[in-house]
């Protein structure tokens, strides 16, 4: 749950200030995450004197018991929503990961650091940074830290062996 949402920040500041009379939201849901945050901020707002109106042509006196009423069932509603929802999506993460889906980031084609993976090999066994090589071949240095690490767990222990060598040769 995004507890920090700036621009509401900015409407609640405008509010204090008394430089606005009311509040406009596509439903009343969306301006509380939750019923409890939902209801402290309707009750700031009816101390500064600022109106909250629904697009859906909801008004709330907060003034009143039943404007308070009102709001709290409206807003215990959509949390319950909410919390289905969320359910839903993780009943149907883990019924993916059991017909065994692989969830996340699928890995991808790299043609451009997979073409320079020997170049960057060769400069990082010269004993080159990770920056310098990246600035050179025109990848970030996350990428050279990819490709060697790419390069490493499929060649294992080898990998740093020829690396050495290579270094070595190089000198010469």
């Amino acid at each position: 749950m995004k507890a920090d949402r700036v621009e509401r920040r900015k409407v609640m500041t405008l509010a204090q200030r008394r430089e606005i009379d009311a509040v406009l939201v596509t439903e009343l849901s969306r301006w509380g995450r939750s019923t409890l945050d939902l209801l402290h901020t309707l009750q700031d707002l009816q101390a500064w004197r600022v109106s909250v109106i629904a697009m859906n042509g909801l008004a709330f006196d907060l003034a009143t018991p039943h404007g308070r009423m009102m709001a709290t069932i409206l807003a215990g509603v959509a949390e319950f929503e909410r919390e289905l929802i969320q359910e839903r999506i993780r009943s149907g993460i883990a019924a993916a990961k059991a017909r065994g889906k692989r969830l996340g980031r699928q890995p991808g084609q790299r043609p451009k650091s997979d073409r320079l993976a020997p170049r960057v090999l060769a400069l990082v066994a010269q004993g080159r940074s990770y920056r310098l090589i990246g600035r050179e071949v025109g990848l970030s240095k996350n990428t050279i830290a990819d490709i060697v690490k790419r390069d490493r767990s499929a060649n294992g222990a080898r990998a740093r062996t020829d690396n050495s060598q290579l270094y070595k040769e190089a000198q010469r």
